[in-house]
């Protein structure tokens, strides 16, 4: 089986890229804006709100090594999917928590384990996560790329990226890459 395609909002882009980075048989993570309605947009007008998109991440990853649900469960692991158009404090339709799927399996999955989340109780708050058919992906500028693994020492990165990646390798460390 070749390898899948995903995408994936989840806050700001840098958080997410640095935690898909780091999952065996995941590749290509890429930071970029999806979801809107205008074509190429630039990083300064998406934190604007204004153009409809989601800074996200998009990658692919081989299902032999590591499944969608599973990818789905780190994703809603590292992230408040209860808050919506914010997380912690980047606030704005860009910073909205989506699954951007791109085939009815991932749609049903992805429904399908937020279901079970609910049923569980895992979250305080009901998950206001979007569901939508995934649409032309745009690359962010080359300075938001590999932003976390670069500036580590920055206050962002210490504060906000750090955590998640914390609680990524203490909940879900056998995925790691090695």
């Amino acid at each position: 089986m070749k390898e899948k395609v995903a995408t994936l909002a989840a806050g700001c882009f840098w958080c997410t890229e640095a935690v898909f980075q780091r999952l065996e048989g995941v590749n290509n993570v890429i930071s970029g804006f999806t979801g809107g309605f205008i074509k190429n947009p630039p990083y300064r007008e998406v934190v604007t709100g204004r153009t409809g998109h989601a800074e996200g991440i998009q990658f692919n990853y081989d299902p032999k090594i590591i499944s969608f649900q599973e990818l789905l469960l780190i994703f809603f692991s590292t992230h408040d999917p209860t808050t919506l158009n914010r997380q912690q404090n980047d606030v704005g339709t860009q910073y909205r928590s989506a699954i951007f799927y791109h085939s009815e399996e991932q749609k049903q999955i992805a429904e399908q384990v937020i279901a079970e989340l609910e049923a569980q109780e895992v979250f305080q708050d009901p998950i206001v996560t979007e569901i939508t058919k995934a649409s032309t992906f745009y690359e962010a500028e080359a300075e938001h790329h590999n932003f976390y693994n670069e500036h580590p020492s920055q206050p962002y990165c210490q504060y906000i990226i750090d955590p998640k990646i914390h609680k990524l390798q203490s909940l879900f460390a056998e995925k790691l890459k090695k």
